[in-house]
This record gives structure tokens, sequence and C-alpha cells, in this order.
């Protein structure tokens, strides 16, 4: 079926907020009211779901699966809610899945932001044909301190509220981040210690090609856990972005080896790999993109590594199913947006 674009947010507009997996709105409180009210500052309302504005949680998660699904579909159904945006990510956002209603995601189309974990529910958005956004959730990315960081903030902007005409071309940020501080206290870590910066390399052109299909940005782990389910996608013809946060060789060995045993590899037309916050090369003679060559093979793809959407700061967001135009050669590469991602409101 065609994929719907969501209606783009404008200021004024309401964002509903919500607890798919770990509990860190409720584990650091004054993180998350910092966050909400640099979303206040942007010029939304906010509104949180039931489960999250009680602040409770189950140690490692927000809540029963069937409350943590729940509260994602009132936020659907809410007609005044315009975007949903993930507090945070963590490892068990599957677990909503056999109590979300495809048809009534499909009925209320808006935008879903967020990343990581948050990647099952990308893919139930997609098998509902809505197109949802691989972008920053509250507790890591509006609630830096001071504020959101402004590459962060104007990738943001421009994917849920560009409405075209034209093409918009993607850049890779001037500056990157690894950098991880304790998120707990009033004057914890992340609000006194400056967070590190490095200059960027930009992206890098592991194979040359060009192509231009649609895109799916997957936490390669999550993406992985869904395999032989039913809203796992075919990815024919598409390229795909796969980043992991947690990055020794051996498991980058294992998420990239099984992709390419289930024939992933030979059904996409591209393939990008963003920046992993925590790479350990485990004594390996090789470098991470030898290892990627040497499971890749002799597929002609076009091959990008280093991608700034990703565990690691800034964050670009993307949008799922939206065609991009990637070109990768000895020059270095191209990314460029051919169309809006979000409808025209009036």
């Amino acid at each position: 079926m065609p994929l719907i674009r969501p209606p783009a947010l404008r200021p004024g507009d309401t964002v509903g907020l919500f607890a798919p997996s770990a509990p860190s709105h409720a584990k650091y409180p004054e993180m998350y009211a910092h966050g909400k009210d640099v979303l206040r500052r942007m010029g939304y309302r906010v509104r949180e779901g039931a489960l999250t504005a009680r602040g409770t949680h189950e140690g490692y998660r927000s809540g029963p699966p069937e409350a943590r699904a729940e509260e994602l579909r009132e936020l659907v159904r809410d007609p005044e809610v315009r975007a949903v945006i993930a507090t945070v990510g963590g490892a068990n956002s599957a677990s909503l899945l056999p109590w979300l209603d495809l048809d009534e995601i499909r009925a209320h189309p808006k935008i879903l932001c967020g990343y990581s974990d948050v990647t099952s529910l990308h893919l139930a958005w997609l098998a509902a044909g809505v197109s949802s956004f691989y972008g920053p959730v509250v507790m890591a990315h509006f609630a830096e301190w001071p504020d959101m960081l402004p590459e962060t903030r104007a990738s943001f902007l421009a994917a849920v509220g560009w409405t075209g005409p034209g093409a918009r071309r993607l850049e890779p940020p001037p500056r990157w981040s690894a950098h991880e501080r304790d998120w707990g206290g009033a004057e914890g870590p992340w609000k006194t210690e400056p967070r590190r910066f490095e200059p960027n390399p930009g992206w890098r052109a592991l194979r040359p090609g060009h192509v231009r299909a649609p895109l799916l940005a997957a936490h390669a782990g999550t993406l992985l856990s869904n395999a032989g389910t039913a809203i796992f996608p075919a990815l024919d013809g598409w390229i795909l972005l796969a980043e992991d946060f947690d990055a020794p060789m051996s498991r980058l060995e294992r998420n990239w080896r099984q992709l390419e045993r289930m024939g992933v590899l030979d059904r996409i037309a591209g393939l990008i790999v963003g920046k992993p916050a925590a790479f350990r090369d485990e004594g390996a003679p090789f470098s991470m993109e030898q290892l990627l060559l040497e499971v890749v093979g002799d597929r002609d793809l076009p091959i990008v590594t280093n991608f700034d959407s990703s565990h690691t700061q800034p964050m670009l967001t993307l949008a799922q199913g939206r065609e991009i135009e990637l070109s990768a050669g000895p020059q270095g590469v191209e990314v460029v947006a051919h169309g809006p991602w979000v409808e025209a409101t009036a």
C-alpha cells in the first residue's frame, strides 16, 4: 500500500511523550523535566502519556506491555497530538507489538520519533503504511544541557517541518561526540560536565556507487530481534542504515553476518553504517571497515560508514520509507532527500 506521510509538526502543536521500554524518565526526573522544558521552549505543547505521567516503573521497564501499548495508542488516537516522541529507548519495545492496531495507526497517521530500541515501533508504523522518523528522544537529545544541540535540532525541525518542494541535501555535522555522562541528580554530570566533542571527519565512501531508493534506518540488534516476524520488512531495493551502540567487533560481525545469511544484503540497493558510540576492536588486526567488506563480499552495493544517525551526538533525523539519493565515490559522500517527508498542513 502507498506509504502515508504524516502531517507536518508546527509551533503550537501538541507532542505526546511515551515510554516504550526503559523508565529513564522516572529514574532521572530532573533531566526529564529539562527535556520537557526544551520542547516547550521550541514552541510545542507537551502531553505525557498516562503511564509516563505517573512516573512509575518495573525496574528495567516502564510498565507491563499492555499498559505501555495502551499509552501509545491513546496518544495516537488523540486528535490534538501531532507527534509522539519516545522518552528513551531500552531493550523491549517489541513487547508492545501484540497490542498495537496497525489499522488504527494508519487511520491516525502522525509523527513517531525515536531511535535504537524504538526500531521495533518503526517497523510497526511501516507495516501500517505510515512513515516514521529515526531521530531524537527526550532524554538523550532534547534534554541535553543547557539546550538541545543546534545540529540535532535543525535536522529534526527540517525532517518534521519542511514541506518542499524540491530536494534537501543532508550534511555531516562539523563535530561529534560519544561522551557519556551520568544522568542522575539536579546537579549531576549531565548538567555540570561539559560534553567533549571531536572534529567530524565526515562520512566515508567505503564502496562507490549511486542509488536513489527508500530508506530504512535501524538499530541492527533490534532489527534482527524482529527477524521471522510478520513486520520484518522485505527491503527489496531499499537503502539500509544499520547502527549499533555497544559495538565490539565480535558483535558487529555477528549482526552483519546474520543480515548476510538472511539474504538482506542481496536484496538491498545500498548500505549505510552509523557511527558506533562504544566501538571496541577487541584486538582484531583489521579495521571495522575491513570486517564489513569481508561480510559484504563482492556484492555491488554503495557502502557508506561513519554516518551521523546513531547513538552519537549530534544526530540527523531520517524518515523511514522515504526516498533518498546516495552517492559515494572518490570525491566523498552526498545524501539528498527528494521531496518532503511530511504533508503540508493548513
